[in-house]
């Protein structure tokens, strides 16, 4: 016997790292991220830290068995000789920099999935893409085998074919992470501001790969997850401004805000509904601007029938607010002065949509739109026998309508992210493009709130306010 310390294997269990013996000076180096399991006698560590347990090891000269892993390099080549913009190959060369993990920042329209193609080629590992929706794989899967001489696989909405470049849901990698985990040395997270939510976190948690690319516009999250995102992926590499790549790679573009009165029955039912729910905030002692003010609210409000009644007037000064009847009037001017253009309009929900739809006879797309028809409804939309489209949620990240020229956001929340997206979606570069985004909302507290928190990008600096004394003195 030499005395050596015995050598160090590395297994993969259901999204963690777990190892027979480690040496101490290991433990302790690492500790808080290697556990001892009694159950098993053994040390387990959750599965991203493998790249941290891995470098240790070297450092310190211990020998170690990698049973975890199942991946190897791959003999990668590019289809096309597309070139990177200079601010991609900004962003990739930044990412590389950082050993090949972090976030890159990028305006929609800005080419984010190029980035991920040149990183997927750099890194010539099995790699794995995350999308948040159905829509978004087929579209990564496009992209990828176009720009790939590789298979590509695709897991989600009933297609269940596995590659070594593979693209999925968050939702069907949640599902399955603690099985294949092991399986890919990249992950790549699209609109990687969706992994901090706790049912997707794990996907990261539960990935070895030692490479991690996230890939959004707008990584700030109201309630701070973007920490849980940096810690899972690696920090920020490189961010671009819309207002940088405007003009030469993203259209010019202009930000118009239209606000509008309450009709007398509108603005009696408001006011009536606002102070029975301000009453009770005041009578709680509630303060919105603490953390814990809205959590409180709903948590009060459902213990009295003072409570859900003064929950019930929010909700309906709210829906007044943002579904008056002069935001329809004002919607159908936009409508009548871009009759030539490309129009998609925003609201906050589907049955509003549906209510614009049936009463201007446009054509509407949301969660509820079968797959074959919202396929048809976009292509008509791009072939310009559709000029109009009506939608909620479902086109604010991720589906690309590159002939849309004029949004018109008739209700959101407050969300600087959701804005940006929206804003983006009429972004992308044509000969001769010019893009409006108008924002119509109504000029009480209820809304101008939402729409001063809405403009705190600088994106929407240049926005014209109609009204720039609108009280923002109450939280909606």
């Amino acid at each position: 016997m030499d005395g050596s310390p015995p050598e160090v294997q590395l297994h993969f269990a259901d999204g963690t790292l777990v190892m027979p013996v480690l040496p101490e000076t290991v433990v302790s180096g690492l500790r808080g991220t290697v556990v001892h399991d009694e159950r098993t006698g053994s040390y387990r560590a959750p599965a991203y830290t493998y790249r941290t347990l891995v470098t240790a090891l070297r450092s310190q000269g211990i020998a170690y068995r990698d049973e975890a892993r199942r991946f190897e390099a791959l003999a990668l080549r590019r289809r096309t000789e597309q070139r990177p913009f200079p601010h991609q190959a900004a962003a990739l060369d930044a990412w590389w920099a950082q050993g090949g993990r972090g976030i890159v920042e990028l305006p929609t329209g800005a080419g984010k999935t190029f980035v991920a193609v040149l990183a997927i080629h750099k890194v010539a590992r099995p790699t794995l893409v995350v999308v948040p929706t159905i829509d978004l794989m087929v579209q990564w899967h496009g992209v990828l085998e176009a720009e790939l001489d590789a298979v590509v696989g695709m897991v989600g909405g009933g297609e269940k074919n596995r590659a070594p470049i593979t693209v999925t849901t968050y939702d069907s990698a949640a599902a399955q992470i603690e099985f294949i985990g092991h399986r890919y040395g990249l992950l790549v997270c699209d609109e990687c501001h969706h992994l901090p939510a706790p049912g997707y976190r794990f996907i990261a948690e539960g990935s070895i790969a030692p490479y991690r690319l996230g890939l959004t516009a707008t990584l700030e999250r109201q309630d701070g997850g973007e920490a849980i995102a940096k810690r899972l992926l690696g920090p920020v590499a490189h961010r671009v401004p819309i207002e940088a790549l405007e003009g030469e790679y993203l259209a010019p573009y202009d930000v118009r805000s239209v606000a509008v009165a309450l009709s007398a029955e509108e603005q009696t039912e408001y006011d009536e509904c606002r102070q029975r729910y301000l009453r009770f905030l005041r009578q709680q002692g509630i303060r919105f601007d603490r953390p814990s003010g809205w959590a409180e609210f709903i948590k009060r409000a459902h213990q009295s029938d003072t409570g859900r009644a003064a929950f019930a007037a929010y909700r309906t000064q709210r829906r007044i607010a943002l579904t008056c009847v002069n935001k329809l009037d004002a919607l159908w001017g936009i409508l009548m002065s871009h009759r030539e253009d490309r129009i998609i309009v925003f609201t906050e929900d589907t049955e509003t949509v549906y209510a614009i739809a049936r009463r201007f006879l446009l054509p509407a797309l949301t969660h509820h739109t079968r797959a074959a028809e919202r396929k048809a409804l976009l292509a008509a939309f791009a072939a310009g026998q559709s000029r109009v489209l009506v939608t909620a949620k479902v086109l604010n990240e991720g589906v690309d309508v590159p002939e849309a020229n004029v949004g018109v956001v008739l209700s959101g929340n407050g969300s600087v992210r959701e804005h940006v997206q929206r804003l983006g979606r009429i972004l992308r570069k044509r000969p001769d493009k010019r893009a409006v985004l108008y924002e119509v909302y109504t000029d009480v507290a209820a809304e101008a709130g939402i729409s001063e928190r809405r403009r705190q990008h600088a994106a929407y600096a240049r926005a014209d306010a109609a009204d720039a004394n609108a009280e923002n003195t109450e939280s909606c």
